[in-house]
């Protein structure tokens, strides 16, 4: 292990897991996932920012990144260097966020490189426009949670404030999507889910507090405008503003903006984003659209429904939380599958009959049974498909027809639970009470 080119604290870290593991598949497994982020994506800049590529596509997604450094947090406690790194990274975003909050994914200079040639409001500098609530959320947690593992303030700077400004902009201007917002996508010859409906505009909505977003976290194009757990990421990065704007910056009027959307925006999520289910009680739904229509399913991508503890909107034992979670986890859900060799939660974004790495971590990490987390920590042992690596989606009756070779932000979520289990946790975190 030493002569591989790792920081001494993740070599530190990946022998004390592997002291802990009894079971030598899962150590080699741990071993493999925790340094690839490192090994494979992280792209130095000359100017001290960090550039991180989501694995097999070239370009930089702000909720991706965010989550293949998150583990890295705990090393970046003793870790100067990695510290730095990470620090690199949120600046990165930042200045991603203040040249456009509507984009989700970046390229490293302005070559004018894209993933497609859409009818949206393009620079050279992006790969992809496609507005996701989460990837104004994952940034804003990620500087969140440095600063709880550090104590570090520099990386809450100008360009700090002024992409958050650029976010609550935003998100107001997107709780009257309709009325008062110019966003667009569209892209042609395409399968429906990679463009919006109504002329690039999204199927209507009402205003309900809640904030609109064009699409989910998978990259896919939300049926309804309101993405409730997106929403609730909202609610939980806007408290995490507050308090960097009382604690830090000392500026009441940006703690009280903040306050105050959050309050609307979880207000509308009460209001509209709960359904009266005739099985399972009080559920939340995955989105609606203030008019009466609701869709009751869950998507493996993380903000989901089955991923609001972790996130911090809720307790893990929340009657409401647990009712839902339930749900998911159950044939109802029609992106819930079970096979041979796994059951799981999957996408609309991969093929039927595929479970996602994600998912099963965020499963095993809001588990509250010693029982529940060992048999998530068994399927991943048996589904990796012999290479020591997650995968996006994998086939639930033979986990060697899978999407994604290398996929980062998938071997970092694993490696995440793995801490989990040993009680190793991102200080800050909501798991972590």
């Amino acid at each position: 292990m030493d002569n591989r080119k790792i920081p001494a604290t993740m070599i530190e870290m990946i022998d004390q897991i592997k002291s802990k593991t009894a079971d030598a598949k899962l150590a080699s497994m741990f071993e493999n996932c925790f340094s690839n982020t490192y090994e494979t994506t992280i792209r130095p800049q000359k100017d001290g920012t960090t550039f991180v590529i989501t694995g097999d596509i070239p370009a930089m997604w702000l909720r991706d990144s965010a989550a293949q450094v998150r583990p890295y947090l705990i090393l970046a406690e003793t870790d100067p260097q990695l510290a730095d790194m990470i620090q690199g990274v949120i600046q990165k975003q930042m200045e991603y966020i203040v040249h456009d909050p509507y984009a989700n994914a970046f390229n490293e200079s302005p070559t004018g490189e894209r993933y497609a040639d859409d009818e949206t409001e393009m620079t050279p500098l992006l790969w992809e426009r496609k507005y996701e609530i989460d990837s104004l959320c994952y940034p804003i947690q990620l500087a969140y949670l440095f600063w709880k593992s550090t104590g570090r303030t520099a990386h809450f700077n100008d360009m700090f404030k002024q992409a958050i400004d650029n976010i609550l902009t935003v998100w107001k201007k997107e709780q009257n999507h309709g009325e008062q917002s110019s966003y667009s996508f569209k892209r042609t010859n395409c399968p429906a889910q990679d463009t919006l409906s109504h002329d690039g505009q999204g199927a209507p909505v009402a205003y309900t507090g809640m904030t609109w977003s064009g699409f989910r976290p998978s990259d896919d194009a939300c049926q309804y405008g309101y993405l409730v757990p997106a929403n609730m990421f909202a609610v939980v990065a806007l408290r995490y503003v507050k308090e960097i704007a009382a604690e830090v910056f000392q500026d009441e009027g940006l703690a009280n903006q903040a306050a105050a959307l959050a309050k609307e925006i979880d207000d509308g999520i009460q209001t509209y984003g709960r359904v009266e289910h005739p099985q399972y009680g009080t559920i939340y739904a995955y989105e609606t659209d203030g008019l009466g229509h609701y869709n009751l399913m869950d998507d493996a991508n993380v903000p989901s429904l089955l991923s609001i503890p972790y996130l911090g909107y809720c307790e893990v034992d929340d009657e409401i939380y647990q009712n839902t979670r339930k749900f998911l986890l159950s044939k109802l859900n029609p992106y819930y599958y079970e096979g041979k060799a796994a059951k799981g939660i999957g996408s609309p974004h991969t093929p039927e009959q595929y479970i996602w790495h994600i998912a099963l971590a965020i499963q095993g990490m809001t588990a509250q049974t010693d029982e529940e987390q060992a048999a998530v920590l068994q399927m991943f042992k048996t589904t990796d498909a012999g290479e020591n690596l997650m995968h996006e989606g994998f086939h639930v009756d033979d986990p060697t027809q899978f999407t994604r070779a290398w996929f980062s932000w998938a071997n970092s979520m694993f490696s995440e639970f793995m801490l989990h289990i040993h009680g190793i946790q991102v200080k800050g975190s909501p798991l972590s009470k």
